[in-house]
């Protein structure tokens, strides 16, 4: 299994449009998955300048930016990355 980043975008933008309930996302990463993903917050990923990338809240996995960020969606894409 190979270790993955995510990084929870912090900025108002991404916490008012849902990135305040993804503040304990460790809490919901399945127990088998935990040693293998390292979770960090981020002030400000700056990714909601640019509307090419769709809308708030953003996470990063590794370099893959993830748009309208959810824990079901986010909880998929760890999984997905970490089993390759």
């Amino acid at each position: 299994m190979k270790k993955v980043t995510v990084r929870v975008c912090s900025g108002t933008t991404c916490f008012v449009m849902g990135a305040s309930n993804l503040q304990m996302l460790h809490e919901y990463v399945p127990e088998e998955l935990r040693d293998w993903v390292d979770i960090q917050g981020a002030h400000c990923l700056e990714l909601c300048r640019d509307r090419n990338y769709g809308a708030a809240p953003y996470i990063t996995i590794d370099d893959e930016i993830v748009a309208e960020a959810d824990l079901s969606l986010i909880l998929e894409r760890i999984e997905q990355r970490v089993r390759g």
